[in-house]
């Protein structure tokens, strides 16, 4: 089966060959067809070409254009160091005094910073096997791209002290957002939306609910309005915010390797799929291919049997080192317990 074939067919509970499978390969793509990580920089047609290489390498279910957290950001006027062969990092917000943040506007995906050449990478990969695999555009949500305007400490404390700031950054945000998730479908790929600040990790569930909801929502009701299925991401510990994640409107889940995959199951497995979340550093860069083998059968007994479904997965996007050797144990799990899973 093509992984198109597959995803359409375990959706609608037709007979698969297997769990559909998707180690989450960014910059290790990188590694595939042997360039540097910083060569991805204002080059659309590198990312495509190694994003196409990962994938036939591999054989995984869906395809992720993804370089680093920050474009969006650095297309609202942060400014992003890119190391010749490291992953991307933010170097300075968008704004430093806040008598600045009026001056702030929604980006236009098919004009500022690096968003046109990750367009570009998407209508290749999609051109080139598009017809085999689904093709994902990530987006970094309203509440973290807010936070890279200002610095996560000052919007931390603009949580407290001025609110009404805080909305507004999310606003101008989700306004890109909109924007850059409309250019990805239009590019013929579907948003895959990623919130690593909403963590529970780093805000408390009120705040969640207060900040970053609101916000998460509207973007996932457009991507629906626009005939769309929805993947949420958001890293670190979820548990307290998951029923919001699917009040939000999300299809799918990607659960961090913070969170226990099992809890997810039986909490919310319900109404929504699951995908997740084998350890991308631990296991997937740091071990080997047996316990790798371990961790994807762990993952499996929890989740296999999930009511909306579920797709075995890294808990996070891959570090970049990571073993060809490791991603291919996972597949290889995959493929041996098969479907119905047996393991």
């Amino acid at each position: 089966m093509t992984p198109l074939d597959r995803l359409a067919a375990y959706g609608a509970g037709a007979p698969v060959d297997r769990l559909p499978c998707v180690p989450i390969v960014g910059n290790t793509a990188a590694r595939v067809i042997g360039v540097k990580v910083g060569d991805f920089r204002g080059n659309g047609a590198l990312i495509a070409q190694a994003q196409v290489a990962a994938y036939q390498l591999f054989g995984y279910d869906i395809i992720r254009i993804f370089t680093d957290l920050y474009t969006q950001a650095e297309a609202m006027g942060a400014k992003v160091s890119y190391p010749e062969d490291e992953t991307a990092f933010l170097a300075a917000p968008a704004v430093t005094d806040l008598a600045e943040i009026e001056r702030l506007r929604p980006a236009d995906p098919n004009r500022d910073g690096n968003l046109p050449q990750h367009l570009e990478a998407m209508r290749r990969v999609v051109d080139q096997v598009g017809h085999e695999v689904a093709v994902t555009g990530a987006v970094t949500c309203p509440f973290t791209n807010a936070s890279f305007l200002v610095g996560a400490d000052k919007l931390a404390r603009l949580m407290m002290r001025s609110p009404e700031t805080v909305h507004h950054l999310c606003e101008i945000s989700l306004q890109t957002n909109i924007a850059y998730a409309g250019a990805i479908i239009d590019a013929g790929c579907t948003p895959s939306l990623t919130d690593a600040m909403s963590s529970m990790s780093v805000i408390s569930p009120r705040q969640f609910r207060e900040f970053s909801f609101p916000y998460l929502k509207r973007l996932i009701d457009y991507v629906h309005g626009r005939d769309r299925k929805v993947t949420l991401h958001i890293c670190g510990k979820t548990s307290g915010i998951w029923e919001a994640m699917v009040e939000a409107g999300a299809d799918c889940l990607s659960i961090d390797n913070d969170a226990d995959l099992s809890e997810a199951r039986f909490a919310v497995g319900d109404r929504v799929r699951l995908m997740g979340n084998v350890h991308p550093s631990e296991v997937m860069l740091q071990g080997t291919p047996e316990t790798v083998r371990a961790a994807t059968l762990a993952c499996l007994a929890q989740a296999k049997d999930t009511p909306k479904g579920f797709i075995v997965a890294s808990g996070c996007s891959l570090p970049t080192e990571t073993p060809f050797a490791n991603i291919h144990a996972m597949l290889d799990t995959v493929r041996e317990a098969g479907w119905p899973v047996k393991i």
